[in-house]
């Protein structure tokens, strides 16, 4: 983001600051509201995106600090959100790919969620929209209006819907502290294309056998109206597809503002932190199921009623899905249980992002790391990346076989274009790789994220950044490590009880093991 966008914003809060007298929650209580896009990326005015209008969520970022670099710890939908509510990644807590259908993953049966922790210590829990997680045990919420109870459509993408619900919820006459999560389906790609349009955007339109969605206005775009991200090709079947997008953007700006007014209605706006983040890269070629900053990166924003001060500022500051949790904690002032997985004790290694709201000019995180394992249970390609300031690690750790793409990805009109022109040699460079080089990755991927912001140069076997790679790599395994990654000893070694066994490379295996014992500075 820009420094004049930061100015812009920074100026918006002291004219609201001129307005508002800065308040001070008085006694006990204090709320959460986390609200997730689903597939949701930067298509918004606070991270730039003048074609995308989302009023909004624009006002929302002017009473927020705003996180340049946001980061989901998991590109894929069921495990993203399993880290977002345990703050383990998934390869902890074990929801290793999507909940639904013939995959049904689930976390680990004694993982502790955090609307259990939160319901042991004396806070109403609610969710309203998208859940898509398991087991219900760990993730049980006081109050659930999901796509368990209804029409995946209606709870995620109707706001008028979702309103009626998520204003049953404020307005309990429960006294108690609350966390509400508010989960949307958009701008998620759609189950039923031929009817409502690729990602839904003729849903609730008002147009014959669409229903309307009373509190919506569509807002409408066409090919000429998109700003194409560097990371996808200029062509009219992308353009298409990101216009069709931005429509289902306006629906999910347009539920911001509503629910925020029932938040206001309700006399909660001044006790309540706000949470807004996404579960991974927007549904295209380079972004989800990618941990490349396209799938990796997210728009994160936080708004405070206790730190007026920081309203409108942009942080350079990292921040992660896995902070999520941490962060609800202190707020609400609730230790994290003692509690073991299996055999060890579980320790988060997210941080509370509060620190980074009192101070956003401090760089108060400096990396973050990244687990994927599978999406679909017939798309595994396992990933673990360590992503700094300036680099970025990533360990693909089955590099001999093609990386798998996502059903909706693989029928999206921008992929199916991509591959059109690559069978038939019809400027197959439109795009900026080659199929063969988006397919087949090296083992190690080494970037410099400030020369090379479209990770296109890999330094992993460049002799001048061997220092760099190696001092990396021992971070990202000492992560892994404490977080009991079962894959950690792959692709040349076995795991068993905490001690890689090699099968043909002694001298790596033994790499491996040397990092479990080292200290804790990569937190």
């Amino acid at each position: 983001m820009s420094d004049t966008t930061s100015l812009r914003m920074l100026a918006l809060n002291v004219f609201v600051g001129a307005l508002i007298l800065p308040q001070i929650i008085t006694g006990a209580k204090r709320n959460v509201l986390l609200v997730l896009g689903d597939d949701a990326g930067f298509q918004m005015g606070a991270y730039n995106n003048t074609a995308c209008k989302t009023p909004n969520f624009d006002k929302l970022a002017a009473r927020s600090v705003v996180f340049k670099h946001g980061y989901t710890s998991v590109s894929s939908c069921s495990p993203s959100r399993a880290v977002l509510l345990t703050g383990l990644p998934e390869h902890q807590n074990g929801m290793y790919g999507i909940h639904s259908a013939w995959h049904h993953f689930n976390s680990f049966d004694n993982v502790r969620s955090l609307p259990v922790i939160l319901d042991d210590a004396g806070i109403r829990t609610g969710i309203v929209g998208k859940k898509h997680i398991g087991p219900d045990a760990v993730y049980k919420f006081d109050y659930e209006e999901t796509e368990e109870q209804h029409d995946a459509n209606q709870i995620g993408r109707n706001i008028t819907y979702m309103k009626n619900y998520i204003e049953e919820f404020i307005n309990d006459n429960d006294t108690r502290p609350f966390f509400l999560y508010i989960g949307f389906h958009d701008p998620h790609r759609c189950n039923q294309i031929p009817k409502y349009g690729e990602f839904c955007e003729k849903f609730g339109n008002g147009e014959p056998g669409m229903g309307v969605i009373s509190d919506w206005t569509p807002v409408k775009y066409g090919p000429s109206d998109v700003m194409v991200p560097y990371f996808l090709p200029d062509t009219p079947a992308t353009r298409q597809d990101l216009a069709d997008m931005y429509t289902t953007f306006s629906r999910m700006d347009q539920g911001i503002g509503l629910f925020l007014s029932l938040l206001e209605a309700a006399g909660h706006m001044d006790d309540t932190l706000i949470l807004f983040s996404s579960d991974n890269g927007i549904p295209f070629p380079g972004a989800k199921t990618n941990l490349y900053d396209p799938g990796m990166g997210e728009p994160m924003m936080i708004s405070s009623p206790l730190h007026r001060g920081s309203w409108g500022k942009v942080t350079e500051s990292m921040g992660s899905l896995m902070d999520f949790t941490p962060t609800i904690l202190d707020w609400f002032n609730v230790s994290y249980p003692q509690y073991k997985i299996f055999t060890d004790v579980v320790e988060l290694t997210g941080k509370s992002l509060l620190p980074v709201l009192s101070n956003p000019s401090n760089l108060t995180n400096d990396h973050v790391f990244s687990s994927h394992t599978l999406h679909g249970v017939h798309q595994h390609y396992p990933m673990r990346v360590l992503r700094t300031s300036k680099y970025k690690l990533i360990h693909n750790i089955f590099p001999n076989t093609p990386y798998p793409i996502a059903t909706d990805i693989y029928f999206s009109p921008t992929f199916l274009d991509l591959l059109n022109r690559s069978r038939s040699n019809v400027d197959p460079w439109v795009w900026f790789k080659s199929m063969s080089e988006y397919y087949y990755r090296s083992e190690w991927e080494l970037y410099d994220i400030r020369a090379d912001f479209k990770e296109r140069i890999n330094l992993a076997f460049d002799s001048a950044h061997q220092t760099v790679l190696e001092s990396l790599q021992k971070q990202l395994y000492a992560w892994l490590w404490e977080t009991d990654d079962p894959w950690v000893c792959l692709p040349r070694a076995v795991v068993s009880e905490k001690h890689c066994y090699p099968l043909d490379n002694e001298r790596e295996a033994d790499m491996i093991n040397r990092y479990r014992y080292r200290d804790k500075s990569h937190k």
